[in-house]
C-alpha cells in the first residue's frame, strides 16, 4: 500500500538518497533540489509547497512534490488549482505499479483540499517523457493543449 508521508528529519536522507534510472534525470530535478526550492517557494512565495516522501509499507521508495495555486494568478488557468511539481520513483522502486498507485494517492489527498478549494490539478511534463505521458493519461489527466514557457505539456484532471 501507497502512503504520502511528510518529509522529516527521520525520512529526509532516505528522500534524497533515492536516484532516478539514468535515462530519467533528464527529465526530473533532483530530490534535493527540490526540496531546497520547496524551502525557498516557503519563506518567499505565496504558493506553499507540500513535499512528501512516498512509503510502500515502511520503505521510502518516492518523492512528490505539490502545491496550491490561488486564482487569478497563474497562466494556466484563472481559478485556484492545485499542482503536481514532482513525482519520482527510485530507480530500484519502478516497474511494479508504485508509480501509479502514487499519483492516484496524490489525487486522493488533493481531492480534500488541503490548502483550499480547487477544482483541478495540473501536471507538466516533457513531450519526449512517453512514460509520464502514458502513466498521467492512464490516471484520468487530460491534455489541455498547452505548452509551458518551458515546453512542457499541460494536462489536467478534475479534483
Amino acid at each position: 500500500m501507497i502512503i504520502l508521508q511528510p518529509i522529516t528529519w527521520d525520512n529526509f536522507i532516505q528522500v534524497i538518497k533515492l536516484q532516478p534510472h539514468e535515462s530519467q534525470k533528464e527529465f526530473i530535478s533532483s530530490n534535493l533540489y527540490s526540496l531546497a526550492e520547496a524551502y525557498v517557494a516557503l519563506r518567499n512565495d505565496r504558493i506553499p509547497p507540500m513535499p512528501y516522501a512516498i512509503y510502500h509499507d515502511k520503505q521510502v521508495i518516492g518523492f512528490i512534490m505539490m502545491y496550491y495555486e490561488e486564482a487569478n494568478v497563474s497562466p494556466l488557468c484563472n481559478e485556484a488549482f492545485y499542482g503536481i511539481s514532482r513525482l519520482m520513483i527510485g530507480k530500484e522502486y519502478q516497474g511494479k505499479g508504485y508509480g501509479k498507485e502514487a499519483i492516484l494517492a496524490a489525487i486522493e489527498f488533493l481531492k480534500l483540499m488541503p490548502l483550499g478549494k480547487a477544482n483541478y490539478a495540473y501536471i507538466c511534463y516533457l513531450p519526449e517523457n512517453e512514460v509520464a505521458r502514458k502513466l498521467y493519461l492512464s490516471v484520468g489527466f487530460e491534455e489541455t493543449g498547452q505548452v509551458t514557457e518551458d515546453g512542457e505539456i499541460v494536462a489536467k484532471i478534475a479534483l
